[in-house]
């Protein structure tokens, strides 16, 4: 795996996936709470799917939390490697984009 094939864009919308997913798992366990005192053997049964979908969700969750971890140590391995093994090529593209994001900054005054 490459440094190239992880891209900026992926991690954020990841970690906002992420966060959002947690919002929602948050939400329903607050709504199974809320209405905890209501009664009837339908109300029951719907508790009972959300509770077993939520125990689903918060475990896909955990395990797609660790996926993204260990692609991003993979991804932070690889641009060690890159660098070490290319470090005038590094300093060069470093340089580069350093140059193209101050004369962004410079041209947005």
């Amino acid at each position: 795996m490459s440094a190239r094939s992880v891209s900026a864009g992926n991690g954020i919308s990841n970690e906002k996936l992420m966060h959002d997913m947690r919002a929602v798992v948050t939400d329903a366990e607050e709504l199974l709470r809320a209405t905890a005192g209501q009664a009837g053997e339908k109300v029951a049964a719907a508790r009972e799917r959300i509770q077993a979908n939520i125990a689903v969700a918060k475990d896909k969750l955990i395990d797609a939390e660790h996926a993204m971890a260990e692609k991003t140590k993979q991804a932070a391995k690889a641009t060690d490697e890159y660098v070490h093994e290319n470090p005038w090529k590094a300093v060069g593209i470093a340089a580069g984009v350093g140059l193209v994001v101050g004369m962004l900054i410079s041209r947005g005054r």
